[in-house]
């Protein structure tokens, strides 16, 4: 049987689209407020914005991964990395890269705006997967070899992400990196080193930007400045305990009446646990991680390291990003901004995770 005859996982593309199509029933939800506010009365305008920008272009790039052959990123790895490196400057351009909420991490494109940042996640991942690849086991244990060349790579990109600053993309970014690494076959003590680096920058970022050790601050102690800093965590805890066991009902938020900050963004996941009660949030976050073992299992059944190490980096990226923004929500982890894969509001977001599952849905066709 050959390739393009094979069929893609079932199960995989069930659970995507599930989480897909419950992501736009939550936005219409969450954003109705917000819209009908700042879009002349109509509420479903971020929707249909979704759609247009989001929805439509993750499609084609969804059906676009799932017909090119994967080897062909393989090939164009270096470009990749350069093509990520001149994503993540652009942003620093005047009159090109735009502001919003702090962070200089989008371009202005005329009719709509493009976060590279999440492009960098995929063609990062591609140079990472080619990368790997081309490394024995003895080279990946040689810190010269191994540890140093992927430490200076990966902290080229960190470092245009700290500038931005898109702290939480970061760290998705680094998190998916680290993992890809060490499925490759890195030595635990270099994962070791790079852990302590990272502990150690983090401490230096936190004592240069005030902002960054208030959010860590009112992450430990969210009570301490309700009307400030901690606002934000403080209304989203609010939200999750009014929806108590089984929530306030579908589209009866009262939090996302111009209370809760980002409702349409990474807060989504607090107008969710209002309005559908913990029952239905434990369903969601099952539905989540049997999608993200799913997606797993199919790089456990890769034919290759390359198409193995691109599916482990694509799902921890996916699986990272939804536990770093609920995490936020629930007060288990600082609030980063980062939105919750195939639900919040982000166009480039959703296209790009897209476009990433139907290079997962590839790999799978090749099994």
């Amino acid at each position: 049987m050959t390739h393009g005859a094979r069929e893609m996982d079932k199960g995989f593309l069930m659970l995507l689209g599930g989480l897909v199509l419950f992501g736009f029933v939550m936005l219409a939800s969450a954003s109705y407020p917000l819209a009908l506010e700042n879009f002349k009365g109509n509420g479903y305008y971020l929707v249909v914005h979704q759609i247009i920008f989001g929805l439509l272009p993750g499609l084609v790039g969804f059906v676009v991964a799932t017909r090119i052959p994967y080897g062909i990123y393989r090939k164009y790895a270096g470009a990749m990395l350069v093509v990520s490196i001149v994503l993540l400057t652009l942003v620093f351009i005047p009159g090109l890269g735009l502001t919003y909420g702090g962070s200089q991490s989008w371009i202005n494109l005329g009719a709509f705006s493009l976060q590279p940042s999440e492009l960098v996640k995929l063609t990062f991942l591609f140079y990472l997967a080619a990368w790997l690849e081309k490394r024995s086991e003895r080279e990946l244990h040689d810190f010269s070899q191994g540890a140093l060349p992927f430490l200076c790579v990966l902290g080229a990109v960190a470092l245009l992400l700290i500038l931005q600053p898109d702290t939480g993309t970061m760290g998705i970014i680094v998190a998916m990196a680290l993992a890809t690494y060490f499925v490759a076959g890195a030595p635990v003590k270099h994962l070791a080193f790079f852990g302590a680096i990272g502990a150690a920058g983090l401490a230096v970022l936190m004592k240069l930007t005030s902002y960054r050790a208030d959010r860590f601050t009112t992450f430990l102690h969210p009570e301490l400045d309700p009307q400030g800093v901690g606002y934000h965590i403080n209304q989203a805890l609010l939200a999750i305990g009014s929806g108590g066991l089984f929530g306030r009902g579908y589209g009866h938020s009262l939090q996302k009446f111009q209370y809760l900050p980002e409702v349409a963004g990474d807060s989504i996941f607090a107008v969710m646990s209002e309005e559908l009660g913990f029952v239905f949030i434990v369903a969601f976050l099952a539905l989540y991680t049997v999608f993200i073992f799913r997606g797993l299992k199919i790089a456990d059944r890769a034919p290759d390291p390359f198409s193995r190490y691109l599916v482990v980096g694509i799902m921890v990226w996916i699986g990272v990003q939804a536990i770093v923004n609920i995490g936020g929500m629930v007060g288990l982890l600082p609030i980063t901004g980062v939105v919750l894969p195939f639900v919040s509001y982000g166009g480039t977001a959703l296209a790009v995770s897209l476009t990433a599952m139907g290079v997962v849905a590839n790999v799978s066709r090749s099994q």
